[in-house]
């Protein structure tokens, strides 16, 4: 099974456990999103990120380039608690 196939497997398997009004919900805010012109302003694949500062995890700053001078970088996205 490919990656497509299994991120349809998984939204199939959470259609089929969560109500209508979960599904409405999740439907609009998907909707909303797209609306929102999201994707045409995320950066895509191979882009070279801007340079940034952000807290770690221990409430640190830590720069990107500051960083990427000792090496290659791994960048994670969390969307958090909804």
């Amino acid at each position: 099974m490919n990656l497509e196939e299994k991120i349809q497997a998984k939204k199939a398997e959470f259609q089929n456990v969560v109500s209508e009004e979960v599904r409405q919900v999740m439907g609009r805010a998907i909707k909303n999103l797209m609306d929102s012109g999201i994707l045409e302003r995320a950066l895509g694949e191979g882009t070279k990120a801007p340079d940034f500062t952000l807290r770690n995890a221990r409430g640190e700053s830590v720069n990107l380039k500051q960083t990427l001078s000792s090496g290659p970088v791994v960048l994670g996205f969390y969307r958090g608690r909804w």
